[in-house]
């Protein structure tokens, strides 16, 4: 069974950096996409980034200051977060889906497989 394992979150400092890796682990099959979605205090999923087919995606309000990235074997996903805001401040999970390309989840029951979450917190 696949899991999936979030690490890397933290208290940042706005203008501040933190990478997020995800640990991939179990049987991958196919070619699933890799996501990468946040949820902020009182709000809703967000999606944030997503990979495969050789492209990346990622949602406007990130576009510029977030990388996703993974290695060639797909068991490791990262997420480089700069210029961070207190706008970032959410739990961030990564996750997984075979099948056509999600272009706007709204629940993690819409990924085959996803993570505990990671906190980040941008504050002074």
């Amino acid at each position: 069974q696949v899991q999936l394992v979030e690490s890397g979150g933290g208290l940042v400092q706005p203008g501040g950096s933190l990478r997020l890796s995800c640990a991939v682990s179990g049987s991958i099959s196919g070619r699933p996409w890799q996501y990468w979605v946040r949820q902020a205090p009182g709000k809703g999923l967000e999606w944030v980034a997503t990979i495969g087919g050789g492209s990346t995606y990622y949602a406007p309000s990130v576009q510029g200051r977030f990388t996703i990235s993974r290695d060639a074997a797909k068991t490791m996903l990262y997420l480089q977060m700069d210029s961070l805001t207190s706008q970032d401040t959410a739990i961030y999970y990564c996750a997984q889906k075979r099948g056509p390309r999600l272009i706007s989840p709204t629940s993690l029951q819409d990924f085959d497989r996803w993570g505990q979450g990671t906190q980040v917190t941008v504050s002074t």
